[in-house]
């Protein structure tokens, strides 16, 4: 996994999800008024962190006519850093100490348990 996605903030993930969103690279004026009416943030506030992701490598600003902007790291490479992250600070690095939470504190319903069901038994079936 990339180590450019660990420097992602809170705040630039929102701009980032609205470049994976778009799924092209996408001229300022698009990034500024989606995140516009998404959140209260002022034009500053919004190339500031563009210029932040940029100096980080996480994405690319290519001058063209105006600036465009794309993503270097996945949406799913952040989400897998994201949520290892989590697991290991809340469970020690356990999966399965999340999903038990998860299921003793009823945010899993019997749908969500029987698909789980369904995906351990496609990994069982890989192993073999």
């Amino acid at each position: 996994m990339s180590k450019l996605v660990s420097k992602i903030t809170d705040s630039e993930a929102e701009v980032m999800n609205v470049l994976w969103e778009a799924g092209h690279q996408l001229p300022f004026a698009d990034i500024r008024k989606t995140l516009e009416e998404r959140s209260n943030w002022e034009t500053s506030t919004i190339k500031t962190l563009l210029r932040r992701l940029s100096k980080k490598g996480v994405v690319l600003a290519t001058k063209k006519e105006v600036f465009y902007y794309k993503p270097m790291v996945s949406k799913e490479e952040y989400n897998e850093y994201i949520t290892q992250s989590l697991i290991d600070r809340l469970y020690c690095g356990s999966a399965k100490k999340l999903v038990a939470s998860l299921v003793g504190n009823k945010k899993l319903n019997d749908n969500d348990i029987e698909e789980l069901r369904t995906l351990f038994k496609v990994g069982e079936d890989k192993d073999e």
